[in-house]
């Protein structure tokens, strides 16, 4: 498991309200998901904040402005949401919001 995986677990045991992140973190990593723009774009509507367990890769398009918390983005993603969307790590969310307040996970 990487430092980042352990200190974002850890991160979010501190609050009831990231506890299914938490949960979701500390199991096997076929449990992340990888998720394509595309995908993203179908299960958000403009304004949300999401959370990503694992991989933003960047096939598709993104056409709404929303907040992307993930574990890691792809190259490709990266180029594709830069101004169009807002990319942050999980573990700067979790510090940030300790209530989760208007975060969706999306498996």
């Amino acid at each position: 498991m990487s430092p980042e995986v352990i200190e974002t677990i850890a991160l979010a045991k501190k609050s009831p309200a990231w506890l299914p992140l938490a949960k979701i973190l500390a199991g096997s990593r076929r449990q992340y998901a990888e998720m394509n723009s595309q995908h993203i774009d179908r299960q958000t509507k403009e304004g949300d904040t999401v959370i990503i367990t694992g991989k933003v890769l960047g096939s598709g398009n993104l056409n709404k402005k929303i907040r992307i918390c993930s574990m890691s983005f792809s190259e490709s993603a990266k180029r594709k949401l830069k101004g169009k969307s807002e990319m942050v790590s999980v573990s700067d969310e979790v510090k940030k919001n300790p209530k989760a307040e208007g975060v969706k996970i999306l498996r």
